[in-house]
């Protein structure tokens, strides 16, 4: 009987021992490295940029700098909209700085090139700020984690009720790239199963200063709405035109994708009233407010962007499934991600899902006059909270073959 005790707590010890160095040596280079990708100082710099490299920075802060007894280090670098260029540089962070992790992720069309990059080496994407539903459908990867929203995510918040109101004529303002191609053609899809038609649109090249011919094209065709697929300065300077043309006296206008610092940007005049769908809102509860407000002091006194939100916890969902999954390894990590739920001040009722969407509880939002502003940043009025699994694309019909595959 003494023997067998003996060999049992022989094994016992010699188990444990052997996870705790497997655990210890299967962090790659000792850390755990963490890059943001974004635009820094472009039309998109303040719906993620500088913005998602703090709340990047306050995750990891949160979280002790340390997992698995090993230091998190963050890195970022901006990728000024260009495929090439943020895919030149994720390539050098996987290969040659041994990133772990790469996070931010804003114009569809960077992403697309990063995530190949990402796929091929066997590295998480974790999409805070990228639109376009691509990356969980027809280019998904085992490898992609997409968290604050998508462009079916908005237009079902968005589209589909105004539709239904009696608003069936559309025309479209389209950001002339991936992101805008994707929500136009999303969009196009609501309106016409609700009975809708699009009656016109027209492409803008992305930074397009001038929108006074698109206005006008959109004056002339006799919609209902105008819908803005673009997004950040060029959603805020199409509205701006339309508005001074008169536009927003002859037709409502949709804006498909407002970030808080668009919202804030436009004159509660013109914006007052538009309806949107978010991801996020930071007024919205004690939970959101306190997040908010630490996130403001390191942030210039400015509120969150979705996207800044979502990396935040993207970021924090990551390095815990790092810590239970006693690695950084890639699909060890990702397979713990998917296992736990995503519950914070962030994500409501929320999952990982096998196609990697992060379904979680999107927000219908219409936008404040100022008379009813209690603050400058007290912005929208909370119309109806959408439940996830009605926001988001079913995986049944996302057509992702890894995940359909899946038992």
């Amino acid at each position: 009987m003494k023997k067998i005790q003996k060999t049992l707590l022989t094994t016992a010890l010699a188990t444990a021992m052997t996870m705790s160095a497997t655990a210890q040596a299967s962090l790659s280079d000792d850390k755990v490295k963490i890059g943001v990708l974004a635009d820094m100082g472009g039309v998109y710099a303040d719906v993620c940029g500088p913005g998602c490299v703090e709340a990047v920075k306050m995750a990891v802060e949160d979280f002790g700098g340390k997992v698995l007894g090993k230091p998190i280090e963050v890195v970022s670098a901006d990728d000024q909209n260009k495929p090439d260029i943020g895919s030149v540089k994720v390539r050098e962070w996987v290969e040659k700085d041994q990133v772990d992790v790469v996070t931010g992720l804003v114009s569809s069309a960077v992403t697309g090139a990063v995530t190949k990059v990402l796929t091929a080496n066997e590295k998480i994407a974790l999409i805070s700020t990228s639109a376009s539903h691509a990356f969980t459908t027809k280019a998904c990867s085992p490898f992609n984690a997409h968290w604050t929203y998508d462009v079916v995510s908005l237009a079902n918040g968005t589209v589909k009720p105004m539709v239904q109101s009696g608003k069936k004529k559309w025309f479209f303002i389209t950001a002339d790239y991936a992101f805008g191609h994707a929500l136009e053609k999303v969009a196009t899809g609501v309106i016409k199963e609700n009975g809708g038609e699009v009656v016109g649109g027209v492409r803008a090249p992305l930074g397009t200063s001038d929108f006074s011919s698109y206005v006008l094209q959109a004056q002339s065709s006799g919609a209902d709405v105008v819908a803005l697929a673009n997004a950040g300065a060029d959603m805020v300077n199409s509205l701006k035109t339309a508005a001074e043309f008169g536009l927003t006296e002859m037709a409502d206008v949709a804006g498909l994708l407002v970030f808080t610092p668009s919202a804030l940007a436009l004159d509660p005049d013109v914006s007052a009233g538009m309806k949107l769908t978010t991801g996020f809102y930071w007024n919205m509860d004690d939970q959101t407010r306190e997040w908010t407000k630490r996130f403001q002091k390191r942030n210039g006194g400015k509120i969150p962007a979705m996207g800044q939100a979502g990396a935040y916890s993207a970021t924090m969902h990551y390095l815990k499934a790092v810590k239970e999954a006693g690695t950084d390894e890639s699909k060890a990590v990702m397979a713990q991600m998917k296992s736990m739920p995503v519950e914070d001040f962030f994500s409501r009722n929320g999952y990982l899902r096998k196609d990697g969407r992060m379904v979680h509880d999107m927000l219908q939002v219409k936008i404040k006059p100022a008379s009813e502003r209690q603050t400058v940043q007290d912005l929208y009025t909370i119309e109806k909270v959408i439940a996830g699994d009605d926001a988001f694309l079913p995986l049944e019909k996302g057509g992702c073959g890894f995940a359909l595959s899946q038992k």
